[in-house]
């Protein structure tokens, strides 16, 4: 990783999390914004008990509440050797300012201390359940003091690594079953520097693996942006890293009280006022240390509100409420090397789409929208729609830009490109088994099941099509390009339009010829797609006349199997054409007749369908076509 301003490392890490908020009390709140008062009533009443389970199962406990969409689920952990008191004290303070800061904000976290004792915990919630790597967002805290600087920083840095080697190795082997199996603390001795504390903790729901990498970045982030500091901390919600130079302040927690010798009187003594200075210095140095914090925040508030320095990202809410965050353009530039033509990855119809690497190594997808475009009604439609919605076969939208007359998407990378990428392409279509190209349709239907009946929204798409499926390393679909979606109210069915926005061929014909919208024209555009998926042709290079059209003939004649991928000759044909009168199904020119994406889904799970299901399926399409 290259020299780079400071603050540029922190703001690449912040700008990888969704819809983020900053809370006063240190509470990390993100996520989508819940108005339904029932969320925080149910946080609530989990953080009312969630210090109490901590302890009484040794250290960390997770557990839920409510019915969805307001389900909330809540974790608690002490780092290991923490004493019961403190441990309580510090969850219930954590728990409420998660309170205080967060309202119905539906995702947070803290790692912080018990001021008393030096123990730290965590307070997590979400709206999803917890046990994978959350590496985002990241919180960073450094000492305000530096190591002086007429030291040797090179012998000083190589020791410190040596140490954070040692520290991370311990930590990440788990071999214990634990719930504090991810955790090491040692006291390292520095050859002309005050020694140093370091302690490693990751919460035991992840992998060995995971750790690794989670305080492997910790370290990194705060490597980057505070070399020189005396100590300071870097965690994410699943993991915590800290260290401290031993003259400024204790860092490491006790371990358990051991028994102890007898002393004479005098040792007892000297001990006593031993600790007693001890004492002293460490109160008094923490209150210089509290000086020193209160000063940096006072000077970054100003700084910030006197635009002194551009921090390249704002939390921007628009008049429903919705939070989203901004990319600063400088932070975009560098990460796609000035929109460099080597990181190009695709043309669309209002603009171009690149490769961008940001600070701290991860990849991201960035749509520049052609400058003077009409683009400026589907730039605000795709904000508005996916920062409101969240799915794991919706493409995630990170964040955007909208400076001047640049209007840009920030997206999460996808690595395989888009559907049509593969299952047009003569080489890369044998890749596609037939096993991957059912895991892709039933990924694409689950994802317009949540659009049309799922989410808080209800979403049609108006663009289903291949270029518009975009396919990650497991090959699992996400639906994109939002541009052109419609937002309907839950109890609309149906709607009209004089602007008719997508890909011919892939529109329903009610739609193409009277501008009518409803969740059945993304139902026909599924349908086409299926029976290209099934074909491995573009729907125009069947005769002129439409895939749909095409296969709806062949079925007619007793011939299905003519449309069917020669690739695919040595699948079970049954369960291919069963696909096939599926999609015959949904593409049918009836809109009412269309089947909804929920009766697809179950079509779709029924992969040993019965001899009476196939026949049903059989008769309905029969019936529809004499009509």
């Amino acid at each position: 990783m290259g020299k780079s301003p400071a603050l540029m490392i922190i703001l690449a890490s912040s700008l990888l999390f969704h819809q983020t908020l900053e809370a006063v009390n240190g509470a990390r709140c993100f996520g989508s914004l819940d108005s339904n008062s029932s969320y925080a009533q149910n946080r609530r009443d989990l953080f009312s008990t969630l210090a109490n389970d901590v302890v009484t199962n040794g250290g960390f406990y997770n557990a839920s509440l409510g019915q969805y969409p307001n389900t909330v689920y809540a974790l608690g952990f002490c780092e290991k050797y923490y004493e019961q008191k403190a441990c309580l004290r510090c969850l219930e303070s954590l728990a409420l300012d998660t309170e205080t800061s967060c309202g119905n904000i539906t995702k947070s976290f803290v790692w912080s201390s018990d001021d008393e004792d030096r123990f730290w915990c965590l307070v997590r919630s979400s709206n999803q359940p917890f046990g994978n790597l959350e590496l985002i967002p990241p919180l960073i805290e450094a000492d305000p003091d530096h190591i002086e600087p007429s030291k040797d920083m090179t012998l000083f840095m190589q020791q410190w690594e040596s140490a954070v080697n040692k520290t991370l190795e311990t930590a990440t082997q788990a071999n214990t079953s634990s719930v504090h199996k991810y955790y090491s603390a040692i006291h390292a001795h520095f050859t002309e520097f005050p020694n140093v504390n370091m302690a490693m903790q990751c919460t035991p729901d992840i992998t060995s693996q995971d750790c690794k990498q989670c305080l492997g970045d910790c370290v990194e982030y705060f490597r980057e942006q505070f070399r020189g500091r005396a100590g300071g901390m870097a965690s994410f919600p699943s993991c915590l890293f800290r260290w401290d130079n031993v003259t400024s302040m204790p860092a490491l927690p006790r371990p358990p009280a051991q028994e102890k010798r007898p002393s004479s009187i005098p040792e007892k003594k000297g001990r006593s006022m031993h600790r007693g200075i001890i004492t002293i210095i460490v109160v008094l140095t923490f209150i210089t240390l509290l000086v020193f914090i209160g000063f940096y925040k006072v000077r970054a508030r100003k700084r910030k509100l006197n635009k002194g320095i551009n921090l390249g990202c704002a939390e921007y809410s628009n008049s429903d409420g919705q939070f989203m965050l901004l990319f600063n353009l400088d932070m975009i530039s560098m990460a796609t090397a000035d929109f460099s033509p080597e990181n190009k990855l695709g043309q669309g119809g209002f603009g171009t789409v690149y490769k961008g690497i940001l600070l701290n190594g991860i990849e991201i997808a960035v749509k520049r929208l052609t400058r003077g475009s009409e683009g400026g009604i589907e730039f605000r439609n795709e904000v508005s729609i996916l920062t409101r919605v969240q799915h794991k076969n919706l493409v995630k939208l990170l964040g955007f830009c909208n400076e001047g007359d640049e209007k840009i998407l920030v997206y999460e990378f996808v690595p395989n490109s888009s559907l049509d990428r593969f299952i047009f392409d003569e080489e890369k279509r044998s890749l596609l088994t037939w096993e991957v190209r059912f895991k892709i349709i039933e990924g694409i239907a689950r994802g317009l099941v949540y659009l049309h009946e799922d989410s808080q929204l209800k979403i049609i798409h108006r663009d289903l099509k291949a270029g518009n499926i975009l396919l990650d390393a497991e090959m699992n679909p996400k639906v994109a390009d939002f541009g052109t979606a419609r937002l309907f109210d839950t109890d609309e069915t149906r709607d009209e339009t004089k602007r008719i926005a997508g890909t011919r061929g892939y529109m329903a014909p009610e739609y193409l010829n009277y501008g009518q919208i409803s969740a059945k024209s993304d139902v026909y555009s599924f349908g086409v797609v299926l029976l290209e998926m099934i074909s491995g042709q573009r729907n125009n290079s069947f005769e002129g006349e439409g895939i749909a059209a095409f296969a709806r003939k062949r079925w007619a004649e007793g011939r299905p199997e003519v449309i069917i991928d020669p690739l695919l000759i040595e699948n079970p044909s049954n369960e291919i054409i069963k696909l096939i009168h599926i999609g015959l199904l949904c593409a049918q020119q009836n809109a009412t007749k269309r089947p909804t994406m929920s009766t697809v889904i179950v079509w779709l799970g029924s992969h040993s369908q019965s001899e009476d299901d196939t026949m049903s399926m059989s008769n309905v399409f029969t019936e529809l076509s004499c009509r």
